[in-house]
């Protein structure tokens, strides 16, 4: 039986819904997402049991938008701090900037000696979150003395061009960033491509035959970055997401004390023989390479597991993910 043996950092997803939908989303957030469900303090109880199991000496918060549900945010961190788990930060889109609730929840947050706010600030996001928002956030947490570093500051030169009260659309930023600030911004956070990111790989990358993709060597290499701890993150249902690999999961249980053989074929197929191995299993169910062909390996692994999602059968995948990665991306 494979498994993780130790835990290093990681995530904590207290939900996948969001105020936002942005192109680069790994987990596929958005306002249709999880159907607004969010981290219990009893899951988080035991979530929290698993990674001291692990030897996790810490965890960040993110989502989805984990100050939907400030109450619920407020449960899961003091479930950490009970544990004995360092909060690193909690990540936020600031949607919330221009409540008047935001010195009343900052100070809350430094009573609970909750670490600092991670706050996001990039063009993707200010195609939902008006760009002020961030900066005022920042502002009121500089001003109240909680902790605050904003992802990514380098984009503050840019989306000064744009007014800072308002989201904008692809068009209004692309007049103000340039045409291909969707691109720009990709490689500027070196984004890998999984989840809604696996369409920006789509629109600006040539695409591959998928029996081109599959001679490489790599595709015969086995993902042993399935069960990497380097920065994993555990979902609200308390599955174990590997880093990068999004779409797959497992029982964070399985995933640190051994995942039993044969009972995920997915992830075997991966682990074991990479994506040649897993195309193997999805043609053996059906599966039909496009013949526009694919863009990267990935991209013909997300589409694999996409096929095999909707066969079902597969506890391995989520089959929410798929869909909701191809929902809310427009060109």
């Amino acid at each position: 039986m494979q498994s993780t043996g130790r835990l290093d950092h990681g995530g904590i997803m207290v939900n996948y819904a969001c105020t936002a939908a942005c192109r680069h989303c790994l987990y596929a957030c958005s306002p249709s997402r999880g159907k607004g469900a969010y981290l219990s303090a009893e899951k988080a109880r035991e979530i929290a049991a698993l990674l001291r199991e692990g030897g996790c000496p810490s965890v960040h918060i993110g989502g989805g938008e984990p100050f939907l549900d400030f109450e619920g945010l407020v449960a899961v961190i003091r479930e950490l701090r009970t544990a004995g788990i360092e909060l690193a930060y909690i990540e936020t889109n600031a949607y919330w900037a221009n409540s008047p609730q935001v010195d009343e929840r900052l100070r809350a947050l430094l009573d609970e000696g909750a670490g600092a706010l991670c706050i996001s600030f990039d063009p993707y996001h200010a195609e939902y979150v008006p760009p002020g928002y961030p900066l005022r956030l920042a502002g009121r947490c500089a001003a109240l003395g909680m902790d605050h570093f904003i992802w990514k500051e380098g984009f503050r030169s840019a989306l000064s061009r744009v007014d800072g009260g308002r989201a904008h659309s692809r068009a209004e930023l692309e007049k103000a960033l340039g045409p291909r600030y969707v691109r720009d911004t990709a490689r500027a956070y070196n984004i890998h491509p999984g989840g809604r990111a696996i369409n920006i790989e789509a629109e600006y990358e040539p695409d591959f035959p998928a029996e081109a993709l599959l001679e490489e060597r790599a595709a015969h290499t086995p993902c042993g970055n399935l069960l990497s701890t380097g920065h994993f993150h555990v979902d609200s249902q308390g599955f174990f997401i590997p880093p990068g690999c999004t779409g797959l999961r497992l029982p964070l249980a399985e995933a640190l004390r051994g995942v039993p053989a044969d009972k995920y074929p997915v992830f075997q197929a991966l682990y074991t023989g990479g994506l040649a191995a897993l195309y193997g299993l999805a043609a053996d169910r059906g599966f039909s390479a496009g013949s526009a062909g694919y863009p990267s390996r990935c991209a013909l692994c997300f589409h694999l597991r996409r096929f095999l999602a909707k066969a079902g059968r597969f506890p391995e995948l989520d089959a929410e993910y798929y869909d909701e990665s191809l929902r809310y991306y427009e060109r």
